[in-house]
């Protein structure tokens, strides 16, 4: 996709998102990626050779390669948002084998899905395409629902069908958030000795995160804080959603808060959130991915660009985007890959 019809796309918002300058953390602080992103931060890390490999694996793989971004396709629905909500609008993608080509003909640098999705197709495409295993989830048959994550399979399992990297979720400020903290921490932990390289969904769920109709699950402080925790158990890329609004902290009136997290560090502007979210993540040296969102049918190229962009001007790794590729006709979910995939490819581009 042409610049020229990327600005027909954003329309009158063009300047606001790729004309904007942040002026909170500037963006000489921030690790942008590069191709070289593996050597320049992890060479020096306590990851041991073959999780290092397995890293350079996803960078070195689909449209992206030897970029130091990453577009990865999450189909993990089936379980988290139950099978018929999701695939539905597109039933083809009931049949695992048709995730695994959505991923490989839409340029990704690697498909993330369950064990029971990767576990059926792995003798067939372990060893084209990388493979990131979701190894918790919330299942949503327990009534009432809560706000859960368990393990589905052991981290040995995904180092057998030849996972180049695990993912998992935890609910930060949730009920259960603190066994879920030590369960994932020796998994990565485990991950790592094997040599794969660790994902980390860092998502908020509580009730009182909610104040006067505001939903504070995506605001920037909280979510970098959760990103921050996340790093902490060594997560080496944590996905995020872009932040939705700001002063988490404030609302839910959290002890441990600075006015200078909101006068300084953060305006109103999308990409300095994002860029908040990013600083969170040791300045970049663990990359942020965003999550592209559920599906609102035409709007979603647009909404897709607009994430992408944000992302990257904010110092940003990438996107992991499903539902707005796989709840399309095939076709439609190729291209709208490749559209995200070609605002990281666009040298016009770059970090605010």
């Amino acid at each position: 996709m042409e610049t020229s019809k990327i600005i027909e796309l954003l329309g009158h918002e063009n300047e606001y998102y790729l004309n904007h300058r942040c002026k909170t953390i500037d963006k000489s602080l921030i690790h942008v990626p590069t191709p070289t992103f593996v050597d320049d931060i992890f060479k020096e890390s306590d990851r041991n050779i073959p999780t290092l490999r397995n890293l350079q694996a996803m960078f070195s793989h689909g449209r992206l390669a030897n970029t130091g971004y990453l577009s990865i396709l999450p189909v993990d629905q089936g379980v988290e948002h139950t099978a018929g909500a999701s695939f539905a609008p597109n039933p083809i993608y009931f049949d695992p084998e048709n995730i695994i080509k959505l991923t490989t003909e839409g340029g990704c640098n690697a498909v993330a899905s369950t064990f029971g999705v990767l576990g059926i197709m792995a003798r067939k495409y372990a060893h084209k395409i990388p493979f990131l295993v979701k190894i918790n989830h919330n299942e949503l048959l327990t009534y009432p629902n809560s706000y859960n994550q368990i393990l589905f399979g052991t981290v040995k399992e995904a180092w057998n069908m030849e996972a180049a990297a695990i993912g998992a979720t935890i609910y930060f400020g949730s009920a259960e958030s603190r066994r879920q903290i030590i369960e994932i921490a020796e998994a990565f932990e485990y991950a790592h000795e094997l040599g794969m390289a660790t994902v980390l969904w860092c998502y908020l769920r509580n009730d009182a995160f909610k104040k006067e109709e505001v939903n504070y699950d995506a605001a920037a402080d909280l979510t970098g804080q959760a990103n921050h925790l996340g790093i902490t158990i060594q997560a080496d890329i944590v996905k995020q959603k872009l932040p939705a609004n700001n002063g988490g902290f404030m609302a839910i009136n959290f002890e441990k808060k600075d006015q200078r997290m909101y006068t300084e560090l953060t305006t109103e502007h999308p990409i300095d959130l994002c860029r908040y979210q990013v600083a969170n993540g040791y300045m970049g040296c663990i990359g942020l991915i965003n999550s592209g969102g559920e599906s609102h049918g035409s709007s979603d190229l647009k909404e897709a660009i607009i994430t992408a962009i944000v992302n990257k001007r904010a110092g940003g790794m990438g996107l992991i985007s499903g539902r707005k590729a796989f709840q399309r006709p095939m076709k439609e979910g190729i291209e709208l890959l490749h559209a995200i995939q070609d605002i990281y490819l666009n040298l016009e581009i770059s970090i605010a």
